[in-house]
């Protein structure tokens, strides 16, 4: 989809976003992706279109991956998730989380202010926002808002790396729902439900009103099962997985989990390019049960094949 872009001696890297699968699809797309490459170039989604553009002063083998969804239920869902995008490209290349994090946010208040400018009743939009910073020297960084994932995809396992930002979990933190519960909730089954998205803000801190700041899932607001999962932090990518950072149109179904359980077969063994291909084909010709029309986006990393006898870039922990 995006051609022309290099990620260096260590990643292979594929991307594609797409208004769906199906009889019935969405209007239009209003989900987005970024990928600066280790040369500083750059690939977006502008009114639905890639486009390619230069990032001045780029530091050399940084690489910068994201996944957005802009809210469908809201207006501008894809002027959102486009300004998101936009926005990530003025965004310095960083090795520290809590420096990232300080970026985003800024851009965050920025992006309310100008959509709240519009003057528009209801809600304002929103997007969701997972993103993987990968510095030439130093651990991956993972910063996480809304119910989009990265997951990590082994050859028999799936294993997610981010927690949704969903009702399910609001209640989990609050403990009234058990970990059984929460999984089925999340994972089992799906419900066009969030309750955190950049720009619109978030339900965590108050689930009676929205917040206009972003909640951070902190290992100590966190329930015991998910506290090796918050939204910000270095995370370790193994020479033996594949990476998927995807939108939920991808589990949009009756059946999430067996849908999902087919994506080792697809991925595996496969480069980065052929394994994206897999998986859209997948959709195509043997889509889940009851797969409901959305928005496709999704990224797939993976280590180079001569460089499958190491395990790199751990995280500091």
């Amino acid at each position: 989809m995006f051609e022309g872009l290099h990620f260096g001696p260590r990643f292979e890297v594929a991307a594609r976003s797409s208004i769906g699968l199906g009889p019935v699809t969405r209007a239009e797309n209003q989900d987005n992706c970024v990928l600066i490459d280790a040369d500083g170039n750059a690939g977006l989604l502008r009114g639905g279109v890639p486009v390619a553009q230069r990032v001045p002063g780029w530091p050399a083998g940084h690489l910068r991956l994201a996944v957005l969804d802009g809210m469908g239920g809201h207006g501008h869902g894809r002027e959102a998730a486009e300004a998101a995008a936009e926005g990530l490209l003025a965004i310095p290349a960083c090795s520290d989380i809590d420096l990232l994090s300080a970026h985003l946010d800024a851009l965050h208040a920025d992006l309310q202010r100008r959509f709240d400018a519009l003057g528009e009743r209801g809600p304002r939009p929103g997007t969701t926002l997972t993103l993987l910073e990968i510095p030439a020297l130093g651990a991956p960084l993972l910063w996480h808002a809304g119910d989009s994932r990265l997951l990590e995809i082994g050859a028999g396992s799936v294993a997610p790396l981010t927690v949704d930002h969903v009702p399910a979990t609001a209640y989990a933190m609050q403990g009234l729902l058990n970990e059984a519960d929460w999984r089925r909730q999340v994972h089992g089954e799906h419900a066009p439900q969030i309750a955190q998205a950049f720009i619109l803000g978030n339900t965590f801190a108050d689930p009676l009103r929205l917040d206009d700041g972003l909640f951070a899932l902190t290992p100590d607001k966190l329930p015991p099962w998910l506290r090796a999962l918050p939204d910000r932090r270095a995370v370790t990518l193994r020479a033996d997985c594949s990476y998927l950072l995807a939108s939920d149109g991808f589990w949009s179904c009756a059946d999430p989990a067996e849908f999902i359980a087919r994506w080792p077969r697809l991925l595996s063994g496969r480069d980065a390019q052929a394994g994206l291909g897999a998986l859209f084909d997948e959709m195509a010709e043997r889509p889940p049960v009851g797969l409901q029309p959305d928005n496709l986006t999704a990224i797939v990393l993976r280590f180079r094949p001569h460089r499958r006898d190491e395990t790199a870039l751990p995280a500091s922990n």
